[in-house]
């Protein structure tokens, strides 16, 4: 009884220090299945840069880069299918043919822009049928979202998968801003420092994201201002970076 009694500050001391991590620890890991869903809206979101700024030589290796990132991720699954091998397939192959396309808007088949989200969302929902129904996908619906704002700077509106409007495969903005704001909330900025960084990041990327104005056929952001797809593109990257370094 006295060791218990000798004990028992101990074990309080070490449930309250499992209180005050709680929202940093047990944050879901990224899993090997978000990872592709990442790659895969960068590759897109790269070739909308690379297309929207002139072919530059600096866009085009980033593109090339994240090609590579992409087939890495995918093979590097723990469990991998058919559907997912050739969705995969097929969003390389529209990736070429953007590459392929002259440089100005008028060298672009109007269609294109269609079936590169079909593209893309054929690698998204493949991963996620591989993935836990649980996995809190931040790091990968920033990417989606991203890749749609892009989309609006440079090809015109994003076909989202409209008949999937409880998956972030069918949503914009709306959806996808507070979703991603109520799971950085939950984070404990105080008890790691990187958290306060990771939030301040996104404060900013989440003002230029709310003025996406998906819901507007006009191609203009909900303030007027124009559109930074650079900037969105590169906070969008260093933040899901940073969320996947983390956890």
């Amino acid at each position: 009884m006295r060791s218990i009694t000798l004990y028992r500050p101990l074990l309080v001391a070490v449930i309250g220090l499992f209180i005050s991590l709680a929202p940093v620890t047990f944050a879901q890991a990224v899993t090997p299945q978000e990872q592709v869903q990442v790659q895969a809206s960068r590759v897109t979101s790269s070739l909308m840069l690379l297309r929207g700024e002139g072919f530059q030589k600096k866009h085009q290796d980033a593109l090339e880069t994240d090609l590579q990132a992409l087939a890495a991720s995918v093979q590097g699954l723990p469990q991998s299918n058919d559907a997912l091998r050739s969705a995969h397939q097929e969003l390389v192959v529209q990736i070429r043919r953007g590459v392929s396309f002259g440089p100005s808007e008028d060298d672009m088949p109007w269609r294109y822009p269609e079936e590169l989200s079909k593209a893309l969302l054929g690698v998204l929902e493949e991963t996620r049928k591989l993935a836990d129904p649980a996995a809190s996908e931040v790091a990968a619906k920033l990417e989606y979202l991203s890749v749609q704002y892009l989309s609006r700077a440079y090809f015109g509106n994003f076909e989202t998968a409209r008949e999937q409007p409880n998956t972030y495969l069918g949503q914009d903005e709306r959806k996808i801003v507070p979703a991603v704001d109520a799971q950085l909330d939950a984070l404990d900025s105080k008890s790691d420092p990187q958290v306060g960084k990771l939030k301040t990041r996104w404060d900013y990327l989440k003002a230029a994201l709310l003025d996406l104005n998906s819901q507007s056929s006009a191609l203009q952001s909900a303030s007027g201002r124009p559109f930074a797809p650079i900037t969105v593109y590169r906070h969008t990257r260093s933040l899901t970076t940073q969320w996947m370094a983390m956890y």
